[in-house]
């Protein structure tokens, strides 16, 4: 007689493989191959096999510093296989930080591409509880001659070579870094549980089916890339075009071939679409959801898609829930212009006032979000985990408002929100209409002392190449649409707004550099 577990967790891709062999999985663009889930499921396998001939099991944590590829994609899904767990190390962190998380998650392995040696050599002295470094795409120049190459996965068998342990629920997948605003960046818990129901709530929510391909421009060292629409697709037996990074370029190349249905990216990714010689000609009305995420995204980037007569949206989401929590109907995104509607079909959602109390319909509050795709705390951080969760709710530290017909509108991060004079200015709300004027590229709000007012805002804007704009004319434009309050008293002007690795302005960095 067969032992009942309490739980059964899937191995997605196995089953994905006896399901639709010989469906498209991957369309990896950097290594120009196509991949069935039969194939992939075989080398993923291969990546399991080869990890536990290293040492790796259950519990176990391997570091991928890394470039988006295939191989990353491997070692994701051959975690998932032996019970192990991934640590996806954002690459744009200096050593110094990456030698922080890297004692926070104690690797076993730690498997690194070939723009990272350097970084890797910095580091080996430091973090002597790595075991093995793996080098994913055998440099001509290895970072050390004992480095095993990646490669050697392929000698493995194409079937687990050892019965996949049965996992609960909550055992951990991912362990995925929070950007973090001070100190050590926050270790997200993802585990199956979290991952498997925020693919089912992306499936039956956004109607995503088999006939489905996402173009993956996203960081694997992201919850975007790998939980927007990389897993639900795999969930659902649809296809996703794996790209190294963001290239305007290759997206307009990849929407002209009409294969493509789904893209998600945060709003500087639009923006520069949107300013790109292509955009006239583009033409994005066979896609059947272009949305947004990661931040406020400006209003007149969703007037340009809607010229098109394409119904772009936004979304929120955030590393410890999902990401994906709200969807909003197509024939709302006109009408409710910058809403991200309703939480999804098995999401829990409220706005609070500061006493916990619930806000009223038109009244911004922080959003506090329940459900089963909700992390279940940060990794060796039980005081980060009980400041953020309480009772079973998630407290984000963003701010929403819910209007009388129950859609939720995302105005910003409580934290960026900026008190002047006693009156709340929202960034995003006069970020979106700086990008208004003809001139502005790129801008950004951050909050900065004054003697009278206690804050006020400062606005950072990149100019559109061969335009002018000074701040006078600036502060006059935006003078004409906002409450006198709202408008920066002082702007700054510079090359270029600086990034997170995912891609957002990085709010942060530029308080430090321009926040005095």
């Amino acid at each position: 007689m067969i032992e009942q577990k309490s739980s059964f967790v899937t191995d997605f891709l196995q089953r994905r493989a006896q399901l639709t062999p010989d469906r498209l999985a991957v369309r990896d663009t950097i290594a120009g191959r196509d991949i069935t889930y039969a194939a992939w499921n075989a080398q993923a396998n291969q990546t399991a096999n080869f990890l536990r001939s290293l040492g790796v099991s259950e519990g176990d944590r391997v570091a991928v510093l890394a470039t988006n590829s295939m191989a990353y994609m491997d070692v994701w899904m051959a975690c998932g296989k032996i019970g192990a767990i991934l640590q996806n190390l954002n690459w744009r962190l200096a050593p110094a930080e990456l030698e922080g998380l890297i004692h926070d998650a104690g690797p076993r392995v730690l498997i690194y591409s070939d723009e990272f040696i350097d970084v890797v050599n910095a580091l080996r002295p430091a973090i002597p509880g790595v075991r093995h470094f793996v080098a994913m795409n055998q440099p001509a120049v290895p970072a050390a001659p004992a480095d095993p190459p990646f490669a050697e996965r392929d000698a493995h068998p194409t079937e687990l070579a050892a019965p996949r342990p049965d996992l609960e629920w909550d055992a951990p997948w991912v362990i995925c870094y929070t950007g973090g605003t001070t100190g050590l960046p926050k270790g997200a818990i993802l585990s199956h549980g979290n991952m498997t129901w925020n693919s089912i709530n992306t499936v039956m929510s956004w109607g995503l089916d088999q006939n489905d391909v996402s173009i993956l421009t996203s960081p694997l060292f992201h919850t975007g890339g790998l939980n927007v629409f990389t897993l639900p697709l795999i969930h659902c037996g649809g296809a996703s075009i794996l790209c190294r990074g963001f290239d305007p370029d290759q997206v307009f190349d990849l929407i002209e071939g009409g294969d493509v249905t789904l893209f998600f990216g945060v709003p500087t990714m639009f923006v520069v679409l949107q300013g790109h010689p292509r955009w006239p000609q583009a033409d994005f009305s066979r896609l059947k959801l272009v949305i947004s995420g990661g931040a406020p995204c400006p209003m007149p980037v969703f007037e340009r898609f809607w010229a098109k007569g394409v119904d772009f949206k936004t979304g929120y989401g955030l590393t410890e829930a999902g990401p994906n929590t709200f969807w909003l109907p197509g024939p709302d995104v006109r009408r409710k212009p910058g809403a991200v509607g309703f939480p999804l079909m098995h999401v829990d959602v409220c706005a609070v006032r500061p006493d916990g109390s619930v806000c009223a319909a038109g009244e911004p509050g922080e959003l506090l979000i329940r459900g089963p795709h909700v992390t279940p705390g940060y990794w060796n951080n039980p005081a980060a985990t009980a400041q953020a969760i309480v009772d079973g709710w998630l407290h984000t530290g963003d701010l929403a408002v819910c209007d009388d017909e129950g859609y939720y509108t995302i105005v910003g991060r409580l934290k960026d929100m900026i008190i002047s004079g006693g009156e709340n200015v929202y960034p995003a709300e006069v970020e979106s209409v700086m990008y208004r004027h003809p001139a502005i590229k790129e801008a950004a709000l951050i909050g900065v002392p004054d003697d009278k007012w206690g804050e006020v805002g400062r606005a950072v804007v990149v100019v559109e190449p061969g335009k002018a704009l000074d701040e006078t004319s600036l502060i006059a434009f935006l003078r004409e649409q906002l409450a006198r309050y709202k408008v920066p008293k002082s702007v700054v002007f510079v090359d270029a707004l600086p990034k997170t690795g995912a891609g957002k302005i990085d709010k942060k960095a530029l308080v430090e550099q321009y926040g005095n």
